[in-house]
């Protein structure tokens, strides 16, 4: 499908405190990208493809270097795509695999789950091994122990839980560490560029073949639609699941000698799912500071059948039209070649700094 080339602004730009000073004056050049977060959002990463397509494609391999990929859910899975032998095929690949998938009213987590171990057989066609040895990228991925009611599938006991989830966190933030713990799977060869993790208890383990899928599976295992991991090699038993449950878009102390560029859905940064609806909620602009933070603009997001990317709202929007869906997120994917090239444009022509706003 060929994407339709309007020239209004397919970008919003904005930069953390230190980014934004950095590039303002210096420019950006692909040796200056140190760590690439990718946040969880499910179908909203298919909405980006075309971003993750210029950047892994053809932009970042410009200046082979080591780079810190570090992400939850979807953006774990994103990562682990740019990962493989040929990034771009397999960035496509997740993309027509996620599209692809089709469920039946009533459809039960059991059956989501084994979809998704599925699709990640299709996905990583036995090279986990070259996703762990990438020679220049340093996979991370976030997810999160449960605890209490929360360590259960049964729809009841999970439906409980999550309430009581959502009331500790219209309190405070720091409530969710009685029902969470932040897991950080991590590249054996280093460990991830972060800052003291305060916040909540936080653990740290090696990928290894043994976990990967394990982690991923772990990482994009949303209560009430997939089951619970029960078992990643190397880590105790637990109930394993989302990591956006807690690092939504991946608010994290980043440490960092160069910018870290951030490919997202949204132009704001929103600490964990349970925040969404929170409007105060918003990333620490201490952490941030290094950030720039890439999304698509309000004019490009209007353009969209239904005005927004894809989400998983649409499984349910399009119930016994999956051909419709798979139409509306194909078309979305080709769209988005536009974000890739109006980046690309722009850091080719000098004029990034020009477009940059604060980030809030």
């Amino acid at each position: 499908m060929t994407a339709i080339h309007i020239k209004s602004p397919a970008l919003s730009l904005r930069a953390g405190k230190r980014a934004l000073t950095r590039i303002r004056e210096q420019g950006l050049q692909p040796a200056d990208v140190a760590i690439l977060p990718g946040a969880a959002g499910g179908p909203k990463g298919l909405g980006i493809q075309g971003l993750d397509l210029a950047l892994f494609g053809d932009w970042l391999p410009r200046a082979p270097r080591e780079r810190t990929l570090i992400g939850a859910s979807i953006g774990s899975w994103r990562f682990a795509s740019a990962c493989l032998p040929d990034p771009c095929a397999g960035i496509r690949r997740l993309g027509e695999l996620y599209t692809s998938q089709r469920f039946a009213k009533g459809v039960s987590m059991a059956e989501v789950s084994r979809s998704c171990v599925q699709l990640l057989d299709d996905l990583l066609e036995g090279q986990d091994a070259a996703v762990l040895d990438n020679p220049l990228y340093r996979l991370n991925i976030v997810v999160v122990r449960s605890h209490g009611l929360l360590q259960h599938d049964h729809r009841g006991k999970l439906g409980l839980g999550l309430s009581s989830v959502i009331g500790n966190n219209l309190l405070s933030r720091s409530r969710l560490g009685r029902h969470f713990d932040r897991i950080i799977l991590h590249d054996a060869r280093q460990m991830p560029p972060l800052g003291a993790l305060n916040d909540f208890r936080s653990h740290f383990h090696t990928l290894a073949e043994s976990n990967l899928r394990h982690a991923l599976l772990a990482s994009g295992s949303i209560p009430m639609v997939m089951e619970a991991i029960r078992e990643i090699p190397g880590l105790e038993p637990g109930a394993y699941r989302d990591g956006g449950l807690l690092d939504y878009h991946l608010d994290l102390p980043y440490q960092v000698d160069g910018v870290v560029l951030y490919p997202h859905f949204t132009d704001k940064v929103i600490p964990g799912w349970f925040d969404k609806g929170l409007p105060w909620r918003r990333g620490d602009a201490t952490r941030l500071q290094d950030v720039l933070l890439l999304a698509p603009s309000r004019e490009y997001l209007a353009r969209l059948p239904h005005a927004k990317l894809p989400d998983r709202k649409d499984f349910t929007r399009y119930l016994g039209d999956d051909d419709g869906r798979e139409r509306y997120w194909r078309q979305a994917m080709a769209e988005s070649r536009r974000l890739g090239d109006e980046f690309l444009e722009l850091v080719d022509g000098g004029r990034l700094g020009e477009r940059l706003q604060a980030l809030d």
